[in-house]
Parts: C-alpha cells; sequence; structure tokens
C-alpha cells in the first residue's frame, strides 16, 4: 500500500539535511554527491491522507487566523487513548510551536537563574539549550551502561536529587539518541522520587510513535508517574514527519502546574496556532496510522540490515538495539579514530554525512548517531562508501 523504498528527491525542498551549503558549514568540505544521514528528518513522503487534506486547504484558497477548534482536542485524545491506552481529558491539553521551543518556555516558567535543570546524558542537545539560555544550570544525570544498553543509575539519581535539587527533570521518553524505551517500574520511581525531592517532571514523548522492539509506556498511564507533578511533552512532527510545521503540545494534568506553563505562553504570544501545523496534527492522528505502521515495519528492516552490516564490517563497533526511532547510536570507542575524526572522515572523504556524540551534551563522545529513517537504497550506498573509505 505504501512504497517506502521509493526514492523521494528532497533537495528541492531546501530541507537542511539534503541542502550542500548547508551541510558543509557543519561538516567541512563535503563532495556534492552526498548521502545525508544525520539530523533526524525522515525521507519519506508524509501519509497520504495528510498531502490530500493539504491540498484540500491550499485549493480552498484561504489562510487565516485560525484558533484550537474541538477537531483539534478530539484528535489528540482519541489518539492518545487508541495509541497509547492513556485517558487525556481536553482541559490538559495545550497546543504550543515545537518541542524543543515549548522546553525553552518550561524554563522560563518554572526556573530562575542560577536554578537547574536535571537530565540524562547523553541527550538531545536542545534539551541543556533551554536551561542554558535562561541562565539555568545543567544537572547531567550519566546514563550507565549494562550490556550495551542504557540503565538509570537511581542512587546516583536520588543523590543529585537531594544534593542540588533541581526544579526540573528533562527526562526523555524514548531515550533519544538511544531508542531506549524506559519500563513502567522506572518512570514510577523517576517520579517518585521528583515527589520526593519537589523536581517537576518534564516528558519528551516525541519519539513514542516509532516503537520497534518492544513495548512503550506513556508517563501519563494510570499508575505510572503523579498527574500532579507531571508535565508531558509530544508532537505528530517525527512520527509523520511533519518537523518543519513547528507545531506540537503539552498535556498537564495538574491546574496549577498548567496555569503557570499557560502564562509563560502567553507572556510570549504562543496564541493562534499555525494553520497547517493544527490541521496537520488532525489529518495524521485520524487518518496516518495506517500508514504508521507500516512505516515501522520498515524501519525494523532498516535497522535490522544496519545492524548487520556494521557487525559484519566494522566488527569493533557496537550498536545499541534501537527500541525506538529512527536513530541509530553505535560505540566506537574500540576505534583508533575518536568518533569526531569518523564523522569528519567519513562526511569529507566518503561522502556520507552522520553525527558524532560529542554535541550531546555529556557521555556521547565515544558514539556516531546514523539516521536509518530512509529508503534502503541509500543505506545500502552508505554502508558501501564507508567501507571503502574505511
Amino acid at each position: 500500500m505504501f512504497d517506502f523504498d521509493k526514492i523521494i528527491e528532497r533537495k528541492s525542498d531546501k530541507c537542511r539535511k539534503w541542502d550542500h551549503a548547508f551541510v558543509c558549514s557543519r561538516f567541512g568540505d563535503v563532495p556534492q554527491g552526498f548521502i545525508p544521514l544525520w539530523i533526524a528528518d525522515m525521507d519519506f513522503t508524509s501519509p497520504p491522507a495528510v498531502i490530500d487534506g493539504f491540498q484540500r486547504i491550499v485549493e480552498h484558497g484561504t489562510f487565516g487566523y485560525t484558533w484550537c477548534f474541538d477537531e483539534f482536542y478530539d484528535a489528540v485524545m482519541a489518539f492518545q487513548r487508541r495509541r497509547h491506552q492513556v485517558e487525556v481529558e481536553k482541559s490538559w491539553i495545550t497546543l504550543t510551536y515545537g518541542t524543543v521551543s515549548t522546553l525553552h518556555y518550561t524554563v522560563q516558567a518554572f526556573c530562575t537563574p542560577g536554578d537547574s535543570v536535571m537530565m540524562n546524558t547523553p541527550v538531545y542537545d536542545p534539551f541543556a539549550m533551554a536551561a542554558q539560555r535562561q541562565g539555568v544550570r545543567v544537572l547531567a544525570n550519566p546514563l550507565s551502561v549494562k550490556q550495551n544498553r542504557y540503565q538509570l543509575d537511581f542512587n546516583l539519581v536520588e543523590d543529585q536529587l537531594k544534593t542540588h535539587r533541581p526544579k526540573l527533570w528533562f527526562f526523555c521518553s524514548p531515550h533519544n539518541p538511544s531508542g531506549r524505551i524506559w519500563r513502567a517500574d522506572e518512570i514510577r520511581q523517576v517520579s517518585d522520587l521528583c515527589k520526593r525531592y519537589g523536581t517537576i517532571l518534564v516528558v519528551d514523548e516525541v519519539h513514542a510513535e516509532h516503537i520497534l522492539d518492544g513495548t512503550f509506556v506513556s508517563c501519563l498511564t494510570s499508575g505510572c508517574a503523579a498527574l500532579d507533578n507531571l508535565i508531558v511533552l509530544t508532537s505528530p512532527n517525527k512520527a509523520f514527519n511533519l518537523g518543519g510545521l513547528k507545531t506540537s503540545y503539552s498535556m498537564i494534568p495538574d491546574d496549577s502546574l498548567r496555569q503557570r506553563f499557560r502564562q509563560q505562553l502567553e507572556k510570549n504570544s504562543i496564541t493562534s496556532p499555525n494553520m497547517f501545523g493544527v490541521w496537520g496534527i488532525i489529518l495524521a492522528y485520524q487518518h496516518g496510522l495506517p500508514w504508521l505502521d507500516a512505516l515501522n515495519g520498515y524501519l525494523q528492516g532498516n535497522a535490522r540490515y544496519l545492524a548487520d552490516a556494521i557487525q559484519t564490517h566494522f566488527p569493533e563497533w557496537k550498536m545499541m538495539n534501537p527500541e525506538s526511532s529512527y536513530l541509530a547510536w553505535i560505540d566506537v570507542s574500540a576505534d583508533d579514530r575518536s568518533a569526531t575524526e569518523l564523522t569528519q572522515h567519513f562526511a569529507q572523504q566518503a561522502g556520507v554525512v552522520i553525527e558524532d556524540g560529542s554535541h550531546y551534551v555529556q557521555n556521547g563522545e565515544n558514539y556516531l548517531r546514523i539516521n536509518f529513517g530512509t529508503q534502503r537504497y541509500w543505506l545500502e550506498q552508505s554502508i558501501n562508501r564507508m567501507l571503502k573509505h574505511y
């Protein structure tokens, strides 16, 4: 029904991932015929139902101001119920302009300069930017690695919470960049510790729709996390390849937290939504699930292909099992070259653009990240080039 092998021309839409000048500004002198496997942007068209809906809006020809009408709330509540088995109330939902900017507003709402925000490292670097740009300290809580899988060190967690009393804990579930899915008991322990030490739990569930191995448990699941101390941020952007629409939403059960959060949004004039953003959520959530399920099957195949190729051709590397998302996290500490050196070498000599983990706040310096959310053809070509120029 859906052809994910079809090569999509991406350069004409001016996306950062495929733009030569932009890539060179980040990775140096990269050849013209490069293959980009870096930024978390898939190379598939969005679901046909979303495209068809956008075409109807364009054909109608009016693009005026809109608001968060009932169809938006109904779509979110129905999606969370169907996809994650959680009951979300309409009053909990607040539409925002992208998860990264919302992290900034959240810090502004609940922190003052000199406070700290806790996060499990390595982690998506905008977590740290959201704190640092507000004059708030980053409290890094390193994840431990056991059998090539990340684990929370709860003794260290409690010691840091008790000593530093961070105002917020930015908790990435599933974890980005490794794809680790946290269990319900782990989330419950995280929530209990937050309650004990007066830290608000802020959960990024953006990568929850690409589940490749295992079962995702939302923090909103009954009995999982304390609802009076929880802010959940998510969006359809990663799942349905809608990142450029810059639309997301929060789910905050507690009225006092929600009102404080919304007051900060009002200070930043986060009011009426982007028309295509709000309709993108509705269309994707109401009609995009067959496409999403099919895509996840394709991504599972890509993950297996990449893991097998690395084990065969780069045996010193260790790829973590990507339980979610479409981003491979690969330990290259046993290689003669550092992750940064490998990244530069592959970009400039092989024309394969991947990322190293040095900018994932802390503790990612020995890792490569490869985006396999692309056609199998590009993965095969990339492995061949990397092997040739290794």
